[in-house]
């Protein structure tokens, strides 16, 4: 048994040596209810393999199997890639707003609620008014002197519900067949033709109007403008930028096109109080007229990281820690409608790519430029410092600035300036009153030889 377990323990010790590690067993990494020698003997697999995790590992396996967990953790948007919003209104009670503006909350249903809605009001429309014509058949007796050449009836040839439906479709519809006809014996039947004509063209205006804003609506047109997988940050004259790209897959252009991005992330005031989904705006060109586009080829969107951008003192360690999602907007007039049409798309923490670039995608061809759409995702890594903004502007100041410049320096630098500022004050002062001297001695002459020339 010694031997054994002996033997053992120099081939522990032997394959250790071989891998330049240290092998440990404790009684944290062992079963509790075995001492180590013990557990070597009876299950010598399984005490290699707990022997190859140090202590370290075994008491930091918890917290990286939380980093795994969180790491695998859906990314919970706010706007969606498609740019769908991500955002269920709940616990509405003032309901009745909805219908104050019908118009557009029928615009706002789905395709198939639509049609159902459109068929259901058109056929409750027709029986109402069939059964309408029915009923004054009915009181009038109409139904009752079916045949009798006569009895002249309220609308000739309706001999029951069906055909008073029938006639009401084709007074409704205005087709016509001449079959049915209105007598002008009856005056209520004028009435209620007049109610019908006039009812049935603002039942046709309003569910035809919806049905064609519907079918115009621009939001398949923003099918068409795309955005980059990822956004990326590295170097552009010499400033740090944050950059993503847009483009247009029709030939048809969008007309006054303007881009926008904001920052959401949530942050915590000074008096504490917590604002979920804070919106930033983030400067894509504003000042300087960059964010007007026009866009007939892709083109790269330049966030530059100032003192103004909410990026300026995230580094790239730093960037992975973040939670915060950028969403970006794009506007503008469809060129065959004339409608505006709008675009958006996110970003979050994991699709901005530090230290990378975009790929070209236009090429110059015989009499043409050539867009390769292939290429239109595709990134490639460059040269990027890994701090911050802030970071490499105060680097940059201080291979400016002398070699021996510091704080310190600075602000004796500041206190050497101030007693030469006395300094020139003193001087000028000293100036002054030696002119008021002068101008004094001039005046005592000039006085002396007035009192000479009068004596």
């Amino acid at each position: 048994m010694d031997m054994e377990s002996s033997s053992l323990d120099g081939r522990i010790e032997e394959g250790t040596k071989g891998r330049n590690t240290e092998v440990i067993l404790t009684k944290k990494c062992l079963t509790p209810s075995k001492a180590p020698m013990e557990q070597d003997v009876e299950s010598p697999a399984i005490t290699i393999r707990k022997a190859k995790l140090p202590k370290q590992a075994c008491e930091d396996l918890p917290k990286q199997l939380g980093d795994q967990v969180r790491a695998k953790r859906k990314i919970q948007r706010y706007v969606r890639k498609d740019g769908k919003c991500n955002v269920h209104h709940g616990n509405v009670q003032e309901t009745y707003r909805y219908l104050t503006d019908i118009f557009t909350t029928l615009v706002d249903l789905k395709w198939r609620f639509n049609l159902f809605i459109f068929v259901l009001v058109y056929t409750v429309t027709w029986l109402l008014f069939g059964f309408a014509w029915w009923l004054i058949a009915y009181v009038r007796g109409d139904l009752e002197h079916i045949g009798d050449n006569q009895w002249t009836p309220c609308v000739n040839n309706l001999n029951g519900f069906v055909s008073a439906f029938l006639f009401s479709i084709e007074t409704e519809t205005t087709i016509g067949y001449g079959y049915r006809v209105i007598t002008d014996q009856c005056p209520e039947g004028i009435l209620l033709l007049l109610i019908q004509s006039v009812l049935g063209s603002i039942v046709n205006a309003f569910m035809v109007g919806c049905m064609f804003v519907k079918i115009s609506q621009p939001k398949k047109r923003a099918e068409t403008l795309v955005f980059s997988t990822n956004t990326v940050i590295s170097m552009r004259d010499g400033r740090l930028c944050l950059m993503f790209r847009v483009g247009d897959l029709r030939n048809s252009h969008i007309v006054e096109a303007s881009i926008r991005a904001k920052l959401i992330k949530s942050k915590q005031t000074k008096e504490g109080e917590f604002i979920p989904l804070n919106q930033t705006d983030m400067n894509v060109g504003y000042d300087t007229g960059d964010d007007r586009l026009f866009l007939v080829s892709p083109l790269i969107i330049c966030h530059e990281i100032n003192q103004n951008s909410p990026f300026w003192e995230i580094s790239q360690a730093h960037l992975d820690k973040e939670d915060l999602e950028i969403v970006v907007i794009l506007e503008g007039m469809v060129e065959a409608t004339g409608m505006t049409c709008q675009a958006r798309s996110s970003y979050v923490t994991s699709e901005i790519k530090w230290g990378y670039r975009f790929m070209p995608v236009l090429t110059l061809e015989d009499g043409f430029y050539e867009v390769d759409y292939n290429s239109f995702h595709d990134i490639h890594e460059t040269n990027t410092p890994s701090c911050s903004a802030r970071e490499l502007a105060e680097i940059n100041c201080r291979i400016h600035l002398p070699f021996t410049w510091s704080v310190a320096s600075k602000l004796s630098q500041q206190g050497v300036l101030e007693p030469e500022g006395r300094e020139k004050k003193h001087t000028t002062l000293v100036t002054q009153e030696e002119g008021l001297e002068e101008q004094t001695e001039r005046n005592g002459d000039i006085a002396n030889i007035e009192s000479e020339s009068k004596v």
